[in-house]
């Protein structure tokens, strides 16, 4: 076989795996505000518990959640999968926004609370706590009030251009925000 054939039998072979991991990492777009919302309130509701507990295991338990719904979408999460596929279904019809400003929340959500374990396993259970209860707030604005703040700092970067106007093109487009 040639060197040319070589190469062009292992991009061939490598698309599907690429593809495949691709598939695994891939979160929706558009996401279910519904389900967000219910989501953010799961979090808070575990993160009062875990506060109120005063046990670092909420703490790994919320961060672990985070991960999940970051690397992963709403299919692993135990959080999620509850909202998308429960509960979400049981307030109506989807209501349906952007997937990349929800992903980017999730992400600061997953920062915050692996610096709060971080900082609880290191001896510094105030900061853990302080790091949760500004989860407790920013995921309750979600839930109670439909304002998502990572959404709204993923907006703040996207229009300062740190973020892409690709990663999001229904952000930047208000006429795709209607259909």
């Amino acid at each position: 076989m040639t060197q040319g054939k070589q190469a062009d039998t292992a991009r061939f072979t490598a698309a599907p795996a690429a593809s495949r991991w691709r598939a695994v990492f891939a979160f929706p777009n558009p996401v279910n505000e519904y389900a967000a919302r219910i989501t953010a309130g799961l979090v808070v509701l575990a993160a009062v518990a875990t506060l109120l507990s005063g046990l670092g295991g909420g703490l790994v338990l919320i961060a672990a959640g985070f991960w999940l719904r970051v690397l992963f979408g709403p299919r692993i999460s135990p959080f999620a999968v509850l909202s998308v596929k429960v509960l979400a279904p049981r307030v109506g019809p989807a209501k349906l926004v952007p997937g990349p400003p929800k992903r980017f929340a999730q992400g600061i959500g997953a920062v915050l609370s692996t610096a709060a374990v971080i900082l609880f396993f290191a001896g510094s259970a105030l900061g853990a706590w302080i790091l949760l209860a500004l989860l407790i707030v920013a995921a309750s604005l979600e839930s109670f009030a439909g304002f998502c703040l990572g959404c709204a700092i993923f907006g703040f970067l996207q229009k300062h251009g740190l973020i892409p106007e690709d990663v999001c093109e229904a952000c930047n487009n208000i006429e795709l925000r209607r259909l």
